[in-house]
């Protein structure tokens, strides 16, 4: 993975109009499970992985890196955001050293429609322009995934290239801060 340089981590809570952006906590491990056994969540990821597969695998307090967030809504766990060093060998990059983030979430499927992923990926975009200025984020979905390409579109990603991967045609978009953060 692309190492994006440092910032500070553990930093205190996000907090937007309806959401808290954190740290993942023992408590969320549940949702995590549920997260990643859901056949909705994981229409174009692949498909879910298998629930006893993730009962043994994910740790007590999983997906606690820099980056990561768990989106809580009213206490409870609804999704993830994530923004991390784009692999080098994957296809598609903005910068010819690879040096770019990716952002990815995932949300139950329960919070889908409501507006949470649009609020939670923002307030982490706004947060990573202010901790890693200059550095570009990149946005990847199949192309067939309409929430994710209406996402992308609301986030402001503009398209860079389209390529196949994974049997399918993938969109790939980039996202700059309109202005540099002071």
């Amino acid at each position: 993975m692309t190492e994006l340089g440092s910032f500070a981590w553990p930093l205190a809570p996000i907090r937007t109009k309806r959401l808290v952006l954190r740290e993942s906590e023992a408590g969320d491990r549940d949702a995590f499970i549920e997260l990643f056994a859901s056949p909705e969540v994981h229409t174009y990821l692949g498909g879910p992985r298998p629930r006893a597969e993730l009962e043994r695998a994910v740790p007590e307090t999983p997906g606690r890196r820099p980056g990561f967030f768990v989106v809580e809504l009213d206490g409870a766990m609804i999704g993830i955001v994530e923004l991390k060093g784009r692999d080098a060998e994957r296809r598609g990059h903005v910068r010819p050293d690879a040096g770019e983030a990716e952002l990815g979430y995932l949300f139950l499927p329960q919070a889908w429609g409501r507006g949470y992923a649009a609020e939670a990926c923002a307030a982490a975009l706004e947060w990573f322009a202010d901790a890693l200025p200059g550095v570009p984020v990149v946005l990847c979905t199949q192309t067939a995934n309409a929430p994710s390409m209406r996402l992308a579109a609301t986030l402001g990603f503009t398209e860079v290239c389209r390529f196949e991967q994974w049997d399918a045609e993938q969109w790939m978009g980039e996202w700059s801060p309109v202005a540099p953060r002071e």
